[in-house]
């Protein structure tokens, strides 16, 4: 057995090392300055820790804080650490389980009595002492009945819950201090590495996420190398706060969620319904603009044709409990596709029809468990922004380009201009021809890479009838919300035996694929009022001008104006009430309206308007035409940004 092993190092070079030499070795050699930085490492593709030895000719990466793999790690070790805290503060506690998320990390716990504020404090002040003496995190290897024997001394059931469940005979342990969790790693090298830390919040979340388990005590929390990082997210968790669509729904009267009505059932108010019209008109304007044919469709069906399409298959769980109609089952649609379907059958088609675009605003329900339940995040009655094209093969990658432009074209329209787009490929459930779904991926692809468009492959992230594309917008705040999704079908028109004579006067079967743009208009609406802060562009607010005449004596000049303005097309208030003009600006303010209007003696003399903007403040007198002309190019244009006066 050879005695040395030649290792890849990240600049290309290679370079030989003696047998059960440490990864954190080779990189202390091969970069001093990486080595006080780097977190884990990446061994012949596996992220690993640092500790771990090199037994074979090998390829090594290393992964700082800066990358997904180094934040994982760092956010997991923190949660072993805080996982010690409460064990040592709270005798008895059983734990669950502690991953990193997206931000941060969490940890589950089992306690008799629901955390409070102040033992987030507490648990926080034990977590610096473990951090200050800067434990190392070891993994170990045990049998699984070695494993079992430990975890069942410590009287831990959701640790032997999850051992029994593990294949092998095998299971992995991480020890710091007295400390042992039953975890795959990688860690961070010591608790000393995790410099800054903040418990964010507790929540309620049933073990495994089944209501029929216990209910646990969730702790989140997000950990940083550097001060100055942490408080730079907790800034921006702050705003993000002041931004959170709930919150400003409810000050700004745009929608509201009624326990009489049922949880994740949004009440559109007459401001939020307003904006949701201009939204639709603007939606049903491009459409036709884009060759598409608008249809409606019922909100129940037999439920066999759920059958038919699949869904009962593959979505149930997702899918309202059916209810008896003369005997028969019926369904609340979770989905429009099955009808869209149905209205392409109903007569004979032609290649001269395709493609055939069938698009509506189509109302579907969907069984969303109530912990999971989010303002209009995620919500069990929806308006989904849908579409279906049926074309034939040949037509495909052109469609598919057509759908980019047309999407990113409505995006950047609504105000956003930064994204990220994925291709998500065949899921473990799934039905059709592996050929098939071989051919759509590689249209999809080819799609994206004729557009030039930067693109990462979402492995197994597919529709259970085709692969798909999916582009997730980013808000003002940087966060990923998933929108548009533009997905491939070969499988379901081969369910309901979809044809097309082709110009060679036989039957062939058409290609479908299901697209939404914007996703549902409820999620799209909660990412827009967070996008905006409650502060929409002119186009888009329900109440775009506010009249103020300073005293009663200007009533009927501002009243004359607003007649005026309602004639042009603008959605105006006259606020005429007996008030302090400072105190009805504070008031516009509040509400976030865009422009106000403010009438005095020398506005009713000169026949002209004092303007404000929102956050802006006086802009000037301008005479009442020169207004309406700019406001007019302002809502033309869909302007993100006020236009100049």
């Amino acid at each position: 057995m050879a005695d040395k092993v030649k290792v890849a190092l990240p600049d290309g070079s290679k370079k030989e090392h003696a047998v059960g030499t440490s990864v954190e070795q080779i990189l202390r050699e091969f970069d001093p300055s990486l080595a006080k930085t780097a977190l884990v490492a990446s061994l012949n593709g596996r992220t690993v820790d640092l500790s771990e030895k090199v037994g074979e000719d090998s390829e090594v990466r290393f992964f700082s804080f800066d990358s997904e793999q180094g934040r994982e790690a760092f956010w997991h070790s923190t949660s072993h650490v805080m996982a010690q805290a409460v064990r040592d503060l709270f005798p008895g506690v059983k734990l669950a389980i502690g991953p990193s998320i997206e931000e941060g990390f969490y940890y589950d716990f089992d306690t008799e009595d629901p955390f409070e504020p102040d033992d987030l404090e507490r648990i926080e002040k034990r977590m610096r002492e473990i951090i200050k003496q800067d434990f190392a995190f070891r993994r170990e290897e045990v049998s699984k009945s070695e494993a079992e024997e430990i975890f069942r001394q410590g009287g831990e059931s959701y640790k032997l819950e999850i051992l029994s469940e593990l294949e092998g005979d095998t299971a992995v342990l991480y020890r710091h201090d007295d400390f042992v969790d039953l975890c795959r790693g990688p860690h961070v090298p010591t608790t000393g590495v995790i410099k800054s830390f903040k418990l964010l919040s507790v929540a309620g979340a049933y073990w495994r996420g089944s209501e029929r388990n216990p209910m646990l005590q969730r702790i989140y929390g997000v950990s940083f190398p550097k001060r100055e990082e942490l408080d730079q997210y907790l800034k921006r968790l702050e705003e993000m706060k002041r931004r959170d669509h709930r919150v400003l729904g409810k000050e700004l009267e745009l929608f509201s969620i009624s326990d009489e009505v049922g949880p994740g059932l949004v009440l559109w108010h007459p401001k939020g319904a307003m904006i949701r019209k201009v939204i639709e008109d603007y939606w049903l304007e491009e459409h036709l603009k884009h060759d598409y044919q608008l249809i409606y469709t019922p909100h129940v069906a037999r439920l066999h044709l759920w059958e038919r399409s699949g869904h009962t298959g593959f979505y149930q769980e997702n899918m309202f409990s059916t209810m008896k109609v003369e005997g028969e089952e019926y369904q609340l649609k979770p989905m429009n596709c099955p009808f869209h379907i149905l209205i392409y059958k109903s007569k004979l088609r032609s290649y001269r029809d395709l493609p055939l675009k069938l698009a509506e605003l189509g109302a579907c329900y969907r069984y969303e468990r109530s912990g999971v339940l989010l303002g209009l995040s995620r919500v069990r009655g929806f308006t989904m922004d849908d579409a279906h094209i049926f074309c034939k093969p040949e037509q495909l990658e052109e469609e598919v380009i057509k759908l980019l432009d047309f999407s990113l074209s409505m995006l950047r329209t609504l105000g956003f201009d930064d994204y990220q787009i994925f291709l998500s490929t065949r899921p473990e459930k799934s039905i059709g021809e592996e050929q098939n779904w071989d051919t759509a991926q590689e249209a999809l692809r080819q799609a994206l890479e004729s557009q030039n468009l930067e693109f990462e492959v979402d492995k197994g992230g597919g529709a259970f009838y085709g692969p798909k594309i999916d582009l997730k917008i980013k808000d003002v705040m940087g966060r990923p919300q998933q929108c548009t999704t533009i997905q491939f079908d070969f499988n379901i028109p081969e369910r309901f035996d979809l044809t097309f004579v082709d110009s060679d006067g036989n039957f062939h079967r058409p290609i479908m694929i299901h697209r939404a743009l914007l996703g549902s208009l409820e999620r799209f609406f909660g990412v827009l009022i967070e996008h905006f802060a409650g502060a929409f562009p002119l186009w888009l607010s329900p109440v775009q001008i506010r009249i103020m005449p300073i005293t009663d004596e200007q009533n009927p000049y501002s009243a004359g104006v607003e007649r005026r303005l309602k004639e042009e097309g603008f959605r105006v208030e006259l606020d005429d009430r007996n008030e302090k003009i400072n105190y009805k600006i504070r008031e516009a303010e509040k509400e976030k309206i865009p422009y106000m209007f403010i009438v005095g003696k020398k506005e009713v003399q000169d026949k002209n308007l004092s303007v404000r903007r929102h956050k802006k403040g006086d802009l000037g007198r301008f005479d009442t035409d020169e207004v309406i002309d700019k406001l007019k190019e302002e809502v033309k244009k869909k302007a993100p940004e006020p236009v100049s006066f």
